[in-house]
């Protein structure tokens, strides 16, 4: 049971890591191509925009350190 747990909490891990990366290229198409870079490019880069101003620094700055201490935890759990 636990391994099928614990493959499941990989596949997982790696599909976020994916849409991470999926959204940072998409952004960096948006930075070289602009206004140029398509209808989906563009609206993946306004709902970014979108979300970055509508959370208010405090909860970022929050978030930031939640998973700052999470990482150091993970890193001397290993």
């Amino acid at each position: 049971m636990m391994d099928i747990l614990d493959r499941t909490r990989r596949y997982l891990w790696t599909f976020v890591e994916l849409g991470f990366v999926s959204v940072l290229a998409i952004m960096l198409i948006y930075l070289i191509l602009g206004q140029n870079s398509g209808v989906f490019v563009l609206s993946v880069a306004d709902n970014v925009m979108k979300f970055a101003s509508e959370v208010p620094t405090p909860s970022l700055i929050g978030l930031a350190l939640i998973l700052a201490i999470i990482y150091l935890i993970m890193n001397r759990l290993k």
